[in-house]
């Protein structure tokens, strides 16, 4: 107990130390950041009060990003690429609204966003008190399943009788602190404006993580509830959801120095990993997975030809793929040009000189890099098996995901309640059993078929001795086993059928009826079971054991370096800012902050990614800026770049001036600082925004879309 005490004061109570503009900070450390000193006329209680509505209640988690409220009637704003699942599903029906985009010009032709939920922050509240007891239990994964359990039991409890409250218990400093968040659920969202893709998603990969910019990656988007306010899905008696809180954009014009903020729900970052972490992502994870994913999207490709129905179906995949392949390239390329594994193998040299200068320190965490190290070093000898076993699952294709979904539910339920999985959930199962038409909307046989077979030929390159048994019946028949196989399956399954599909999901499905099918998919789920339930076991024990060896290492990083410590991103609300600023990219290169309409037309070539519209090209020739001209510039800003600290999930976040004003959206980081997530580069690291004047430049102009801006207040 002293030592969570400790722990808790250590990352709470000390002073902040941290570069100026780094830091992913939670609400409740904001009285702490000395706003007003920093530049804010916005204050801390003013973007974040307890139990009083403030601006952190105009967030939106939800679509794969962030976005934001933006008008009294529930309108919203977030990046094209975030809106683009909802076009992509809705283009399957053959009418292409990626290459074209969309607009409703007015509430009775906004068109559902499939599959989309919003929900709408409403607070938090930090509950580590009711998990210190479990610190008692010495059984590290007994433990860490006993707190799982305990998170699963609050949501629950919170959650029932809320049929549209979600809640969530996430851990920080890996386990040191818990906090709650509490959002509103509304599973009636719209879309209202998406331009075309020639505008938002302008550069397309080739600029994509690229500084200049020229990508105009925003969309338009409504959340719909029940007339009394509630959260429930589609109807045609929903209403615009009505609010008395909404984000106000700016209208002033942005420039250099110029303070900013964003909020929004940062995914994933690992700022306190060690050497091992790193090397194991450096060395194998990354290029394994480029290696991959580029296979994987030439196979995609391969079908785009087939038919327009055809290209809308994979085409989600395929930008999902580039998109995270691109980011591990930056990665591996910021890593070895700064050596960081070195740097950070350095860095523990003198952590634990630190640690060997006090007895009692080195009594704690003497061993606890070499501790770490062993158990990346135990967990590389089944690398290979592990990652062919994922694929298979990942890469395997809708029908076996489905397949595989239904007999581990059906082995899950039968199991007594203390042995099951802590998140289980039959809630979730009912809103699984909701969203799978969704899935199925983007569901293309040919290349389903493709991905199966793929990841079966890369389960049969292991060697004889670590090879998946689940899948030896069909991996012994070889190539043309496998194809055969394949083909049959396809043949002879009913999990295409929606219904059929959803009525394995039912309570009294037991394992043993599911396998009297005799459905091939849910065969082979079967057959793979036993070492999915080894394989989970296995990861249970190395992740009960690393988040205790981790929460350590925080706890002495924490007195070593001393200053408050913001937790690593775990896609929750965080606070970040920083200046609008260019930067040295490399020798005798700067780059300004902003980006114009000039560029856009510098870029064009007239195909894609760089094809502007004629009707943007037009304008341009005619310097038909309008109000959205800047003074300076001489021209429409497109976007600019700024020192806030963001990583994905922040897609689509709102960025604001000192006012708490809206002058952007965030979409992008830098090239030159891909290694973000480990560590953030002062010096580098930009945020790219869309710059809210381009927003309603384009939706002026371009989407002729008068209406929008008049709800807008313009």
């Amino acid at each position: 107990m002293k030592k969570a005490i400790v722990l808790l004061l250590a990352l709470s109570c000390v002073g902040i130390s941290l570069q100026a503009e780094e830091g992913m900070w939670l609400l409740d450390q904001l009285q702490r950041l000395d706003l007003a000193k920093k530049g804010f006329d916005i204050t801390a209680a003013e973007i974040y009060t307890p139990d009083k509505p403030s601006l952190v209640n105009c967030l939106v988690l939800g679509f794969g990003g962030t976005s934001e409220i933006v008008s009294p009637n529930g309108l919203v704003l977030t990046n094209h690429h975030v809106a683009f699942g909802a076009v992509q599903r809705a283009s399957t029906k053959g009418v292409d609204l990626i290459t074209n985009g969309f607009l409703a010009n007015d509430l009775s032709e906004e068109i559902e966003a499939p599959g989309y939920s919003a929900e709408v922050f409403q607070y938090m509240k930090d509950v580590t008190d009711q998990f210190t007891r479990f610190h008692r239990i010495r059984d590290l994964v007994k433990r860490h399943k006993a707190i799982r359990r305990h998170q699963q039991r609050m949501k629950e409890d919170i959650e029932k009788g809320h049929g549209d409250l979600t809640a969530r218990i996430a851990s920080m400093y890996e386990g040191g602190k818990y906090y709650l968040f509490v959002h509103k659920r509304y599973d009636d969202v719209r879309v209202v404006y998406v331009p075309p893709q020639a505008i938002g998603n302008y550069g397309g990969d080739v600029d994509n993580w690229m500084w200049p910019r020229h990508t105009g990656d925003f969309s338009f988007m409504r959340i719909y509830s029940a007339p009394d306010g509630s959260g429930r899905k589609y109807h045609k008696d929903n209403i615009p959801l009505k609010t008395g809180n909404w984000i106000r954009l700016s209208r002033s014009h942005l420039k250099e120095g110029d303070q900013t903020f964003i909020l929004g729900y940062p995914g994933s970052t690992t700022r306190y990993r060690t050497s091992h972490a790193v090397d194991e992502n450096l060395n194998h994870n990354y290029p394994d997975r480029i290696k991959l994913f580029q296979e994987v999207i030439t196979l995609l490709e391969s079908f785009e030809k087939d038919s327009l129905i055809a290209k809308m179906k994979v085409a989600g995949m395929i930008k999902g793929l580039n998109n995270v392949m691109k980011n591990y390239q930056g990665k591996i390329a910021d890593m070895k040009r700064i050596d960081f594994l070195a740097r950070k193998r350095q860095q523990e040299k003198e952590l634990a000189a630190f640690i060997n200068k006090d007895q009692k320190r080195q009594a704690r965490y003497g061993n606890i890099l070499d501790r770490i190290g062993a158990l990346y070093a135990q967990k590389a000898e089944t690398r290979d098996y592990e990652d062919a076993f994922m694929l298979s699952r990942m890469l395997g294709g809708t029908l076996l995901g489905l397949g595989t979904q239904v007999y581990n539910l059906a082995e899950e339920r039968a199991k007594p309640e203390k042995e099951r999985n802590p998140s289980f959930s039959e809630k979730e199962i009912e809103r699984s059993v909701s969203r799978l038409h969704f899935m199925l909307m983007s569901y293309y046989e040919p290349s389903d078929k493709a991905l199966l077979t793929l990841a079966l030929e890369k389960a049969a390159a292991l060697p004889r001795g670590n090879r998946i048994r689940g899948l030896e019946s069909v991996l012994d028949k070889g190539k043309e086993g496998i194809n055969a196989f394949v083909e049959q399956a396809y043949k002879e399954t009913r999990l295409k059928d929606v219904e059929f599909v959803k009525s394995l999901f039912a309570r009294g499905m037991t394992a043993a009826k599911l396998k009297a099918l005799n459905d091939p998919f849910i065969n082979l789920a079967a057959d793979l079971y036993p070492e999915s339930e080894a394989l989970r076991i296995r990861n249970e024990k190395f992740n009960a054991e690393i988040s205790q060896l981790r929460k350590q290492y925080i706890e002495v990083l924490a007195d070593w370096k001393g200053g408050m410590l913001y937790p690593d991103a775990n896609r929750t609300l965080r606070f970040t800012y920083g200046k609008v600023a260019g930067y040295k990219a490399r020798d005798a290169v700067y780059y300004k902050p902003f980006t114009t309409l000039a560029g856009v037309i510098e870029k064009h070539t007239g195909k894609a990614p760089f094809d502007a519209p004629d009707t943007l090209q037009a304008l341009y020739q005619a310097r038909d800026f309008g109000r959205w001209q800047d003074p300076v510039l001489g021209n429409v800003p497109v976007a600019f770049i700024h020192g806030c600290d963001i990583t994905g999930g922040n897609s689509g976040s709102p960025v604001l001036n000192a006012r708490g004003e809206m002058i952007g959206i965030a979409f992008d980081g830098n090239w030159e600082a891909m290694n973000g997530d480990w560590q953030y580069d002062n010096e580098k690291q930009r945020t790219i925004s869309v710059d809210i004047r381009y927003v309603l430049f384009v939706t002026e102009k371009i989407g002729k879309a008068a209406h929008i801006l008049k709800e807008l207040g313009f």
